[in-house]
């Protein structure tokens, strides 16, 4: 219990802080305590659905998300998500970590690109947005990240989108998603709901202080950090998929 409640903690306050589900991080940690990737991913899915849902309200009172543009990718990933837990009850487990670890690089590669600054944002026709959405729905919850791994360097590198914007949209890009995620890959295999619950609610906590340091924390400073944490994740999986 005290494991579960330290580690979602944790986690939220990374979800807060990066906008992200919170799996990128959390699927690793519970593989690293033992848990079957599979496993790992269905409880993930259980955190998203706090973190996001919590995360998503502070950073509407901070006037720091896009409602508009988010309701629109996020119904992708809604339609997206679905399919993923149906999609995942017939791959192979280390078929998931590798795809884990693909998307943990493109999104490590986009960050190390130089984004100008001060550029205008990008006008995103609507058809384009939900396509991204449908296929981050599918993907995402597929390895139980959420999606936003791959969202918020999207939105910043090729957008122009303003990297504090990105990661609220990330983060209630995943409201969607791992609602959606969750309805699926319920009805398609057993989850852990007991240890998805307990580090959802402890995530809370840390989501609150996250988002507190998000909006103290400068731009540049918190793109280096986004852009170590991805590097850690890869480091990680690169060593438990080919060492």
């Amino acid at each position: 219990m005290i494991e579960l409640i330290l580690l979602g903690s944790g986690v939220g306050i990374l979800s807060g802080f990066f906008g992200i589900g919170g799996g990128t991080i959390l699927v690793p940690a519970l593989m690293l305590l033992g848990h079957q990737i599979k496993d790992a991913i269905g409880i993930s899915v259980v955190q998203m659905v706090f973190s996001s849902v919590y995360g998503s309200y502070l950073n509407r009172k901070n006037k720091t998300l896009d409602v508009k543009m988010g309701l629109i990718i996020g119904s992708g990933g809604f339609l997206g998500a679905l399919l993923s837990g149906f999609i995942a009850k017939s791959v192979d487990e280390r078929v998931l970590e590798v795809i884990f670890l693909a998307f943990a690089v493109f999104a490590l590669t986009r960050l190390f690109f130089k984004t100008k600054q001060h550029l205008v944002e990008k006008d995103v026709h609507k058809g384009i947005l939900f396509a991204i959405g449908v296929f981050l729905g599918i993907v995402g919850m597929l390895i139980g990240v959420g999606g936003s791994i791959l969202l918020v360097p999207i939105l910043v590198s090729f957008f122009q989108i303003d990297i504090k914007k990105a990661i609220s949209s990330g983060l209630f890009f995943v409201v969607f998603s791992s609602i959606s995620g969750l309805i699926s890959h319920s009805l398609s295999r057993e989850i852990d709901f007991y240890s998805g619950v307990v580090i959802g609610t402890a995530s809370l906590f840390g989501v609150y202080f996250g988002i507190i340091l998000k909006e103290r924390v400068d731009t540049k400073i918190q793109k280096r950090l986004l852009t170590f944490f991805y590097l850690l994740v890869v480091i990680y999986l690169v060593k438990r998929i080919f060492f």
